[in-house]
């Protein structure tokens, strides 16, 4: 699929339908993908509960609504919201009025399979398109160009929308009909954590033995088994930056979601479970809002070990893209 630029003007591009674009929820993650629609010059309108939240995309071209149905005449409604709940309160919101819905609705958040079939439901009852379109990444990954997604639903809507959907980040893979991106992008979140806390446990055990974190990490991150994952998060593991990304909380509500899924398919998940335990360790100790990152700490406990920031700097992976 095509690569993305910057966020400047120079986003501007000539092959970009000519589709008029809604997005509901610009948290952190949804400003940043937002904006870059809003910068590539297309009609925009964005609206947010908290609508002091969206008011700066002004400044990328958009308008601003005041409640979600004033994007029903808009083509196309992008969502990205935190909770399968709220996925389904703003599409009833944006769906209130009988006379008036959008061509196709794309949902860029996790949410449970059953949400996301109970939307399109909704969807189709109103004769409209509706793909699932979770992303992999966060607000940084988006300002990098970095950021991947995956989307299942009609094929004919995904075509009309790809341009857009590549515009957001630097791949999208459609994986088929119904709700098929929402196992691809649970799958994802369950490698998330397993890595997560398998990068705690090796780093914890080669600072054990009197190498330190930022050495044990640029080994691993310059080898066959470093990955944009494990340099992205090696800064936080470093020096102890636990500034949210994606919370235990959150990464605990995927973790159970896959074994779920494992369940209902018949597929054992022994990792994934013994993932997951740790996660909720880390829960029931209190780390709910710090990154998931936080795990590190866990680890370095249990094994007797007490951390302390070696304050050195380190290449996240993540510099922004030129502009121009």
């Amino acid at each position: 699929m095509q690569s993305t630029t910057g966020w400047g003007s120079s986003m501007t591009r000539t092959d970009l339908p000519e589709l008029t674009v809604g997005w509901i929820g610009t948290g952190h993650m949804g400003a940043a993908l937002a904006a870059r629609i809003g910068r590539a010059g297309m009609d925009l309108t964005v609206w947010n509960r908290t609508r002091s939240k969206a008011e700066p995309l002004i400044d990328a071209g958009a308008k601003v609504a005041d409640e979600p149905v004033e994007l029903a005449d808009r083509d196309v409604v992008f969502t990205m919201v935190t909770t399968s709940a709220d996925l389904e309160q703003v599409v009833g919101r944006l769906l209130s009025d009988p006379a008036k819905a959008p061509r196709i609705l794309v949902d860029c958040s996790t949410v449970s399979t059953e949400a996301s079939e109970r939307v399109r439901a909704v969807a189709e009852e109103r004769g409209i398109a509706f793909l699932a379109s979770p992303v992999s990444g966060n607000g940084k990954v988006v300002s990098a160009g970095k950021l991947s997604l995956v989307s299942s639903g009609p094929r004919e809507a995904y075509d009309q929308v790809e341009p857009i959907l590549s515009l957001l980040g630097r791949h999208v893979t459609y994986v088929g009909e119904g709700e098929k991106a929402r196992l691809v992008k649970i799958c994802h979140n369950i490698m998330l954590g397993v890595v997560a806390q398998n990068m705690a446990e090796i780093v914890v055990l080669a600072e054990k033995g009197g190498v330190p974190r930022a050495a044990m990490l640029d080994f691993l991150n310059n080898s066959v088994m470093g990955s944009m994952f494990t340099q992205y998060k090696s800064p936080a593991y470093v020096n102890l930056d636990f500034t949210p990304t994606f919370t235990p909380v959150l990464l605990r509500k995927d973790l159970d979601l896959g074994l779920r899924a494992g369940d209902e398919l018949g597929v054992p998940m022994p990792v994934t479970s013994a993932a997951r335990e740790t996660v909720q360790a880390a829960i029931a100790q209190g780390h709910v809002t710090e990154d998931f990152a936080v795990l590190l700490q866990l680890q370095a406990r249990n094994s007797g070990l007490e951390l302390v920031s070696e304050d050195v700097e380190v290449d996240d992976g993540l510099a922004p893209l030129e502009e121009g």
